[in-house]
């Protein structure tokens, strides 16, 4: 009974080190990051403070805002920065009981897949974010100012970004399910009609009511279907070739 207990133990006892390591890390990179908040917010904030009016600024309506805006701001910031040690002690927990093959896949989807959520991120910061704050600070005029809290705008921004993260993950989950064979490049493209028409309806539920980040939002998606289709056709999977008879 002991040698068949042993091993769940064994395995228990890991996982509570790798969690207790990841935390650590998590702690190490909150700490850091809360010594740069202002910069890292100010960073964050960038976007907006370019499109808003000459003298307008961010502005917090409660005692305790701004420093629990701060703290978010380093606790993400820590998480981002601590996300390679985490995913590599997930990792770690995980890989012996895969098969050969089923290493073979994991790194390259999971280190894909990290390129194009950072890519729909920075895609969100540096074009989506300013064209969609342009739009909406439009609506000022000499009577009616904006004044965003710096709770709202961090609650707004996380959600828009980690949205654009994402939906880049779109050919990435795509690739992988052709690879197991469970669509293929034929398929996806009989279906671009029907993928088209979801594309802006998630873009609508997702981006602001504004008709610039729906576009925003979906003219990339739109994108990321074709490259599907492409990657799809160059590295799904292959069907078996068929047997001759004669």
């Amino acid at each position: 009974m002991d040698e068949k207990k042993l091993p769940l133990t064994s395995h228990l006892k890991e996982l509570r080190d790798r969690l207790i390591f990841s935390f650590i890390a998590i702690g190490l990179g909150f700490v850091l990051c809360y010594a740069l908040k202002e910069i890292l917010f100010d960073i964050l904030a960038a976007p907006l403070l370019e499109m808003m009016p000459p003298g307008g600024s961010l502005i917090f309506t409660s005692v305790a805002e701004a420093f629990f805006t701060y703290m978010k701001v380093a606790l993400i910031a820590g998480l981002m920065l601590a996300s390679p040690f985490v995913l590599y002690q997930i990792w770690a927990f995980v890989a012996p009981g895969l098969y050969r093959n089923e290493k073979r896949y994991v790194v390259p989807f999971v280190s894909l897949g990290s390129l194009f959520f950072a890519m729909g991120i920075l895609f969100g910061y540096f074009v989506a974010i300013p064209f969609g704050f342009k739009f909406l600070l439009s609506y000022a005029t000499d009577f009616i100012k904006p004044m965003p809290s710096m709770k709202e705008y961090l609650s707004f921004s996380i959600k828009f970004l980690l949205a654009f993260g994402l939906v880049f993950e779109f050919p990435v989950v795509l690739l992988l399910l052709a690879k197991i064979g469970v669509i293929d490049a034929k398929t996806l493209a009989r279906q671009r009609k029907y993928a088209i028409l979801l594309i802006f309806v998630f873009a609508a539920v997702m981006t602001p009511p504004d008709i610039i980040s729906q576009v925003l939002m979906a003219l990339p998606l739109m994108g990321l279907y074709e490259l599907s289709i492409l990657l799809a056709k160059l590295f799904g999977k292959r069907s078996a070739p068929v047997a001759s008879t004669t």
